[in-house]
């Protein structure tokens, strides 16, 4: 039976990746000068207003407003159009004494040791997803949304076209086949802010030219494709101006779309102490390297924490009957003896103290290459988990 999927992605002029990006450029300013901060930061856009909410407790406080409005110049927009109001203030002290002194430090736990320095700072569930039907182990609607969206701010920052501004989303539906394969590109949207002076069908044409043809070459678009470029026809107002936005509101343009389910909780301007991020990272680093080592064609991670308590209280493993050499509960417990899991243990494995998490705010959290959860260098220790 042919089924459709959608995913869409959004640029990082859109009102809500704007806010995602000021939060993670805070976050990548403290860890800069003091690599142990705690940051949760909430941001909110709106018109002539930025407001930057959420603890902090860093040895060196960063300039929130000019970060603020660096992003803003960055992203396309004019800073002077806006007030930055900064609101932030310490983290709790007893959240920070569950991530300091984690559960099982504090019960004499003998598996107590420099794996549980962190408890979680938080509870929470984090799904980690990946497919074989791509090279970036992403389905293939995901990773084309995201390339339109990437595509159309590299035109636009290149200077290459004329009128375009910084607000943006796309939409791509895939048909997929009776072997569960990408068969055609179905339909395509993508809507763009521009400028009064470009008119619509100069629009269509440049966003045909330099935007559809370059980023689906992979699944380019045959005679039955619906193509809708600007369907509402006029998208001149855009950004903070006309809609407000928020950190946190572009869960599943962050993570694999309608292909997986998302465990609740935000990414951005959150410290790797939050497993909301932490969590979904190493879940994905962990179900990429199932598909990797060829144990699935397709594989969920789902981890489950308890605030204060360094282990996860629950490590879940779904091939969706794809696996290839063991039940899935096998897998299960392949990974707890190859991956640590505590917060600690992921903070070393994955680098997570380094402050790069701007870079992960807009066009996806996964598939992309300069992130170290996306490596494969587990495939071997999972294998040899297996044949045990």
């Amino acid at each position: 039976m042919q089924q459709f999927y959608t995913a869409e992605s959004v640029t990082e002029g859109h009102p809500d990746k704007l806010c995602d990006i000021i939060a993670d450029s805070v976050l990548d300013a403290c860890l800069a000068r003091d690599a142990l901060s705690r940051v949760a930061c909430e941001v909110l856009a709106t018109k002539g207003h930025i407001v930057v909410a959420g603890e902090i407790s860093t040895l060196v406080q960063p300039d929130i407003p000019g970060i603020a409005r660096d992003v803003l110049s960055r992203v396309g927009y004019d800073p002077a159009r806006f007030t930055v109001h900064d609101l932030t203030h310490r983290q709790s002290p007893d959240i920070a004494a569950g991530v300091d002194h984690p559960l099982e430090q504090r019960e004499g736990s003998a598996a107590a040791g420099s794996a549980h320095q962190l408890g979680a700072g938080d509870q929470g569930v984090m799904v980690g997803y990946a497919t074989d039907e791509t090279p970036e182990y992403l389905p293939l609607p995901v990773v084309l949304a995201h390339r339109l969206t990437k595509t159309l701010t590299v035109v636009r920052k290149s200077g290459e076209v004329f009128g375009l501004e910084p607000d943006g989303k796309t939409q791509v539906t895939v048909e997929y086949g009776e072997n569960g394969r990408p068969l055609r590109l179905d339909s395509v949207v993508v809507s763009t802010q521009h400028s009064p002076r470009l008119d619509h069908d100069s629009l269509c044409r440049i966003i045909t030219d330099r935007v559809l043809v370059p980023a689906l070459k992979d699944l380019p678009p045959d005679k039955d494709t619906l193509v809708l470029i600007n369907p509402s026809g006029r998208f001149v107002h855009g950004g903070p101006e006309a809609d407000t936005g928020l950190t946190g509101r572009k869960l599943m343009v962050d993570s694999y779309g309608v292909f997986a389910p998302h465990g609740g909780g935000a990414f951005s301007g959150k410290d790797a102490s939050k497993v909301d991020r932490s969590g979904a990272y190493m879940s994905r680093y962990i179900a990429k390297n199932i598909v990797a080592a060829r144990l699935a064609h397709r594989c969920q991670v789902t981890l489950a924490y308890a605030i204060g308590r360094a282990e996860p209280v629950m490590v879940e493993v779904e091939t969706f009957g794809t696996g290839t050499a063991c039940a899935d509960d096998c897998l299960a417990q392949a990974v707890r003896r190859v991956f640590k899991l505590t917060p600690a243990a992921i903070y070393v494995a994955l680098g997570l103290f380094s402050p790069r998490f701007a870079e992960t705010a807009a066009y996806g959290h996964f598939g992309r290459r300069e992130f170290p959860w996306e490596r494969t260098d587990k495939v071997k220790a999972l294998l040899d988990a297996v044949a045990e």
